[in-house]
């Protein structure tokens, strides 16, 4: 376990609001279960099915755009963390706050390096910048503006419930995934030239690798550097098409899903598990390089298999 090393402040009505939620819901039954859940919409497993839907499905641009907005979230939220190093609510004596939805439920809850730091809210970050990218995508939908405003709501009561983060975290993750659903459009418009976009992007996040402690920043670097490499070369190599049948965009997404989620898995296993876990510099470019790996194949390999797949789509 990483060494605990952080600050604490915070406002006492936060944490008195976070005990009288755990102590009128309670940690079972049906209201437990649908508020920790709630969580989910800002959480990898449901990003990564909205992207990839989007982009090797319905609309590759449309997902281009999505993404690089959730990824820079990503990258520059534990950055912000890394700078407050606000530890999480449970960590404070004298309160009763427990975590009931870690963020990563393999390891130990006090280990910061695994469970991250506490502002701003990565959840709320990324789900504003999911669903508000939709909506200024596609300005005259009504629904997407629905969900960019219900769902991140939604989860960032989650996370006050669960004991991850203070109503302060939430309310300056909302922020920040506004200012980068609003700055990352504006740069791409003003910096025509795509690898003078890339490189700025880059240069904004770079910093982060000499002093963030975090897993989360790592594995968000690894994938935006995977995403800058992968789009020119699906671009120049692949050139897939997309489809508006809708049983294959599910079917697309699920094999998606599996290449990324399984080729995480692949990748680790030369490694020990005491390695991958030892917060160490070694273990931070172990995670990026992973994860570069596993994103540049989602992205730009495995839609290599659509020309075939279309073929026996056909037949």
């Amino acid at each position: 376990m990483a060494d605990v090393a952080g600050s604490i402040f915070y406002y006492d009505w936060e944490l008195q609001l976070m005990e009288w939620l755990q102590a009128r819901i309670g940690s079972s039954g049906f209201g437990f279960w649908l508020l920790s859940n709630l969580s989910a919409f800002g959480e990898q497993l449901l990003l990564v099915a909205v992207m990839g839907f989007l982009y090797w499905g319905l609309n590759k641009e449309f997902g281009k755009y999505l993404g690089l907005n959730v990824l820079m979230a990503n990258v520059w939220n534990p950055m912000i963390k890394n700078v407050f190093l606000r530890l999480r609510p449970y960590f404070v004596p004298g309160y009763k706050v427990e975590l009931l939805r870690p963020i990563d439920p393999e390891a130990d809850i006090m280990d910061v390096t695994a469970q991250g730091y506490s502002f701003p809210s990565g959840h709320s970050t990324s789900a504003v910048a999911a669903y508000g990218s939709l909506a200024a995508h596609e300005k005259k939908n009504r629904l997407f503006w629905a969900l960019a405003i219900l769902l991140p709501l939604l989860v960032g009561f989650s996370r006050v419930f669960v004991g991850a983060h203070y109503p302060t975290d939430v309310l300056c993750g909302w922020l920040l995934g506004a200012a980068v659903v609003l700055l990352v459009p504006w740069l791409r418009k003003k910096i025509k030239n795509r690898w003078l976009f890339y490189a700025v992007l880059l240069l904004s996040t770079v910093p982060g690798f000499f002093y963030c402690d975090s897993n989360d920043y790592f594995t968000s670097f690894g994938m935006l550097v995977g995403f800058v490499l992968a789009e020119p070369f699906e671009e120049k190599f692949v050139q897939f098409e997309n489809t508006r049948n809708i049983l294959r965009c599910v079917l697309r997404t699920l094999g998606g899903a599996a290449v990324y989620f399984g080729l995480n898995i692949v990748l680790k296993l030369p490694f020990p598990k005491e390695l991958l876990e030892a917060g160490d510099l070694t273990a931070h470019l172990i995670r990026t390089i992973r994860y570069a790996v596993v994103i540049f194949a989602a992205v730009g390999v495995y839609p290599m298999l659509f020309k075939v797949t279309g073929k026996l789509w056909k037949k």
